[in-house]
């Protein structure tokens, strides 16, 4: 072949978003690069009908190259070798070198795609495989979420919201979690996944609101609300909708038929330590009661009213909550940590045991510990058995609280120590170190935790003898070792602290 029949260049290659399916919603860009293209690439089925042809037909003209790049399967199954996963991974190897071979050739591909390229489009397998290889462009298109809200007329997200994408291919215990922490949220490819994600939907507590939408600017389109649609009705191309909680117009009482009471463990510190259920218990409620400091872990949303107190008075608190509830609104108890641990769950099941609540529905949902993060911020020093207690005498004698220290550090039982100090209790960890080292040697390893977390976080590992008590504080928490832990020092410099899983044999255990 002479220099004049080879191309001096490669050809260019273009991924080319379509929109949702009008073809009036296609860019300028993305008409002008099929116009001006060499070859027109689309993926289609084994049928061999492509959706993205039919919305750039009439730009198609006549002399231009049209590859179809058939996949091979369209469900799951298959024998080879791979698996599905292998299929798929032979197929794009085998559209990149077709399209490859054009390219080289110096022609200018489009690569026609539904929607955006790089948005669960096929296109995106191309480009991964071509275009360090070659000239690139993307030209982006209207996504199939953006036209959903637009027929739905409901805005996506508002303010301070942020969206969640999800595939509805999720196992279903992974929908449940990513929707509850959602705010706004559109859950993809629907077909035969839409009785799982329905069901995912309504355990978040959003059934009411969700919204279906079927073939966007498509012919056959359809939407309605998701709890009205036939799950044998459903198509693949098809999205339930979560829209902005953001009311246009403010509801005069948006109280359900049914309060309940929550009680949500935010961790030590806020959203980074939020599950997601309890991101969901928090979003879904219409009021927040809690202790200020707690409360201020929560972002504000439109049409939750909060009521903070003081931290001493729980019941109060509690009382408070219930009452809400049984005049039917979705109350949220916030808790620092773990409700259940030192917290709030108590005070509002003491409560709730009353006869006045015994048919308020209430739930506790966990949250992670105090000596958790602690622990996980200092090595693994739980990693063996550990006792948890509380050295404020506010709710109990000092008595109390000294014989049971002695009696865990009597088993040798690593020793998580809450509520330390504070402005009025300034001698109790004075006193609970000098009982420990009755017991305990003087270079057992202590872990100070303060503010863990939060953006004062300390952690510090000491020698028991050289506790200080007066640097420990009511944000502190204390992890004091048994006999086995060990304190060893990193190379940047950390200390860490572990116990180990096993323990020493005694003589009678090997008997």
């Amino acid at each position: 072949m002479s220099d004049i029949d080879s191309p001096s260049t490669a050809g260019k290659l273009y991924g080319v978003g379509l929109g949702p399916g009008d073809p009036e919603l296609m860019t300028v860009a993305a008409v002008r690069a099929i116009a001006g293209a060499d070859v027109i690439a689309y993926h289609c089925a084994r049928h061999g009908r492509s959706i993205a042809r039919s919305i750039a037909a009439e730009h198609i003209r006549e002399g231009q190259i049209e590859e179809r790049l058939m996949y091979p399967l369209t469900v799951e199954t298959t024998d080879h070798p791979g698996g599905y996963r292998g299929a798929l991974d032979d197929f794009y190897e085998e559209a990149a070198a077709t399209l490859a071979a054009h390219l080289d050739a110096g022609r200018t591909v489009a690569v026609l795609a539904e929607g955006d390229p790089f948005f669960y489009g096929s296109y995106q397998h191309m480009h991964k495989r071509l275009a360090d290889r070659y000239e690139t462009t993307v030209i982006p298109g209207v996504t199939s979420i953006s036209a959903a809200a637009a027929r739905l007329g409901e805005p996506l997200c508002e303010d301070k919201e942020t969206l969640t994408v999800i595939p509805g291919t999720l196992p279903e215990d992974e929908l449940n979690a990513r929707l509850a922490a959602a705010d706004s949220a559109v859950v993809m490819k629907l077909g035969r996944t839409f009785t799982k994600v329905r069901a995912a939907v309504e355990n978040a507590g959003r059934l009411d609101d969700a919204r279906y939408v079927e073939r966007a600017f498509m012919a056959g389109e359809r939407t309605g609300r998701l709890a009205d649609i036939d799950p044998e009705s459903v198509p693949y191309f098809s999205v339930a909708v979560l829209p902005s909680r953001i009311e246009a117009e403010p509801v005069e009482d948006p109280a359900p038929e049914r309060g309940e009471v929550v009680v949500v463990g935010t961790g030590p510190a806020g959203a980074p330590w939020l599950t997601p259920e309890s991101r969901g218990a928090l979003a879904n409620a219409d009021v927040l009661v809690g202790y200020t400091t707690y409360l201020a872990r929560v972002p504000h949303r439109p049409g939750q009213t909060r009521h903070g107190s003081d931290n001493k008075v729980e019941s109060e608190r509690a009382e408070f909550a219930l009452d809400l509830a049984r005049r039917g609104r979705r109350v949220a108890v916030v808790s620092g940590g773990d409700p259940g641990v030192f917290a709030m769950a108590t005070a509002v099941l003491e409560v709730a045991a009353q006869d006045a609540y015994t048919d308020v529905p209430v739930r506790v949902l966990p949250g992670v510990t105090a000596a958790n993060a602690a622990a996980a911020k200092a090595g693994a020093p739980l990693g063996h058995d550990y006792a948890t207690l509380s050295l404020s005498d506010r709710l109990k004698p000092w008595e109390v609280i000294a014989e049971r220290l002695r009696t865990a550090a009597a088993a040798d039982l690593v020793l998580a120590l809450y509520n330390p100090g504070s402005r009025s209790r300034t001698w109790q960890v004075g006193k609970a170190r000098e009982l420990l080292l009755e017991l305990r040697l003087p270079d057992t390893p202590v872990v100070l935790a303060r503010d863990v977390g939060g953006p004062e976080e300390s952690v510090r590992v000491v020698r028991l003898a050289d506790l200080d008590p007066s640097v420990v504080d009511m944000r502190t928490l204390l992890i004091v070792g048994s006999s086995q832990t060990q304190a060893t020092v990193r190379g940047d410099g950390r200390t860490i602290a572990w116990t180990p899983r096993r323990y020493p044999e005694t003589p009678s255990d090997r008997a």
